[in-house]
């Protein structure tokens, strides 16, 4: 078991860093209310397949190829049916915002039956529907997998993921959502990252752009702005004007670990406060020997095995590291590198390090 100590020195808090905030357009901070994609899912048949399709357990592929053949004026039983060259999936597309009829988008298609491959198989003609149950998007077309499956007698080889795969621009657009955009009265942007004093100076920016328009702040991430009467109709043009808007951003300091592979990633001007790390570990190793015994000539004795075990146990060399005031986190991680501090010893410094108040940075852990 692995014991960490950490000794804060007394009122030694890294300073506060002057805001290093950047400027970015609007329209890179925060998102227009109601501008946005629409998912579409469908059920449908790949076909073509090289015999790596579903197999007879898969009833819904059988009976849905079935149908298919019913639909096209030819009956045939369900029973006996080999659908080797067949695999039923879900297709799934994202409708773009403002989608008018006649527009190409991309479709994901992925399996859900047994199949083993869906690589040179093509995407029959499908419906993908919208939340309301109406149809949005038709799809067809050849897939592009980008993996492969073989196998043979006792050994198989797979390489990412050959049962789902993508059609670009394999979705017609078939019906627009309704709506006008020039004749909204009101306009809200949301805030891809929600802040009060992002918000603030938000408002400040398009109210010295538009004075006749006053925005305001709803919460820490909404901000409304009414459409001024000479923009009319014209939101558009009123749009196009507010989202180069240049807002300063403050600068976040975050560190970001996820304990369940070790992974820490930080801001190399992230600061902490004066402080001593001490680590020390203690090593235990279990090994057994097996031994034969072996019974006397002429003895009613079986010959047996027996295993002996050994018990070491080794404390390590204590790892020590002293940091001044105003050390980066990117320092200390190089530093604690140097010694042989492994990643998850790490997120558990920084968690300590955190809990003890020596970490002036907000902490994430995924």
């Amino acid at each position: 078991m692995r014991r960490l100590l950490l000794f804060l020195a007394p009122a030694l808090l890294a300073a506060a860093l002057p805001d290093k905030g950047i400027d970015l357009p609007l329209r890179e901070v925060a998102s227009l209310q109601g501008v946005r994609g629409n998912m579409l899912l469908g059920y449908g048949l790949v076909v073509g397949l090289k015999g790596t399709g579903d197999t007879i357990q898969s009833k819904f592929t059988i009976q849905s190829l079935a149908n298919l053949m019913a639909r096209q004026g030819i009956s045939i039983p369900t029973t006996g049916v080999n659908v080797k060259n067949v695999a039923s999936v879900i297709v799934t597309a994202e409708l773009p915002a403002f989608g008018r009829p006649g527009q190409r988008v991309d479709v994901t298609v992925s399996s859900n039956g047994d199949a083993s491959s869906l690589a040179g198989g093509t995407l029959l003609m499908t419906p993908l529907q919208g939340p309301d149950g109406q149809v949005y998007v038709v799809a067809q077309g050849p897939l592009l997998v980008g993996g492969f499956s073989v196998a043979t007698a006792g050994a198989s080889n797979t390489k990412n993921h050959p049962t789902a795969g993508r059609i670009p621009e394999g979705g017609l657009v078939e019906r627009e959502v309704g709506g006008n955009f020039n004749d909204r009265k009101v306009l809200r942007y949301n805030l891809l990252m929600e802040d009060f004093t992002t918000a603030v100076r938000v408002v400040k920016a398009i109210n010295q752009e538009l004075p006749s328009a006053p925005a305001r702040a709803l919460d820490a991430r909404t901000v409304e702005v009414p459409v001024p009467s000479e923009f009319q109709g014209r939101i558009v043009e009123l749009v196009a004007r507010l989202e180069n808007l240049p807002i300063q951003l403050q600068s976040h300091a975050r560190v970001v670990v996820n304990e369940k592979t070790g992974t820490v990633i930080m801001g190399s001007d992230v600061h902490i406060g004066a402080v001593s790390i001490v680590q020390a570990g203690l090593s235990i190793s279990v090994t057994n020997t097996a031994q034969v015994s072996q019974p006397k000539p002429l003895s009613k004795g079986r010959t047996t095995t027996t295993a002996t075990g050994e018990v070491k146990a080794e404390d390590e060399k204590v790892k020590s590291l002293t940091l001044e005031p105003g050390t980066t986190v990117g320092r200390l991680a190089e530093m604690l590198n140097n010694v042989g501090v492994t990643p998850r010893d790490l997120v558990a410094i920084l968690q300590a390090m955190k809990d003890a108040g020596a970490l002036n940075a907000e902490l994430r852990i995924l």
